[in-house]
C-alpha cells in the first residue's frame, strides 16, 4: 500500500517560539474588520481609520469616520492634523490593492503606529459593515465574521 503525502504536513511546523514570533508580527501590523467594527461600534478611541485611496473612491463609499489621505498625498504637512499619540488603521479597496501597504509605510514613515486593515473595503462590505457615501449611508448584505 502506498503512503499518501501530505501537502499541509510536507514541511515542519516552526518551534513554538518561532511561531509565537511570527504570530505576535502580523497580529502587531494588521487588524480585521470585525475588530475594527466593534471597537468603532464601541466607541475606542486609540486609533484613527485613514483610507489610503484617492478621493473620487472615498466619496463612493468608506468606513465610517474614517480621514481621506491617498498614499500618494502623506506629508507631514497633509498629517499634522493627525494625533501622533493614536494607532493609525490604513485601508485601500482589498487585496488586490496596496495602496493600504504604502499608506502604513509612509504614516510609519512619518512618526506614526501603523496597522493595515485585512482585505479593506471589500472585506469591510463582505462582512456587512455600513458604509458611508457622499450619497448617504448603506449596508451591505454581507456575511459577519463571527471570530
Amino acid at each position: 500500500m502506498q503512503t499518501k503525502t501530505s501537502l499541509i504536513l510536507e514541511y515542519p511546523v516552526a518551534p513554538r517560539a518561532e511561531a509565537l514570533r511570527h504570530f505576535e508580527e502580523k497580529l502587531a501590523l494588521t487588524c480585521d474588520p470585525a475588530d475594527l467594527a466593534e471597537d468603532l461600534a464601541n466607541g475606542v478611541d486609540g486609533f484613527i481609520v485613514i483610507d489610503a485611496r484617492k478621493p473620487e473612491a472615498f466619496a463612493q463609499g468608506h468606513i465610517p469616520g474614517a480621514v481621506n489621505i491617498p498614499h500618494r498625498t502623506m506629508t507631514p504637512e497633509s498629517t499634522a492634523h493627525l494625533d501622533r499619540g493614536k494607532v493609525v488603521v490604513v485601508y485601500c479597496d482589498g487585496i488586490g490593492c496596496n495602496a493600504s501597504i504604502k499608506g502604513a509605510y509612509r504614516m510609519t514613515q512619518l512618526g506614526f503606529r501603523a496597522k493595515e486593515l485585512l482585505g479593506g473595503m471589500e472585506w469591510w462590505q463582505r462582512d456587512g459593515f455600513e458604509v458611508h457615501s457622499a450619497a448617504g449611508v448603506a449596508t451591505s448584505q454581507g456575511i459577519k465574521c463571527a471570530c
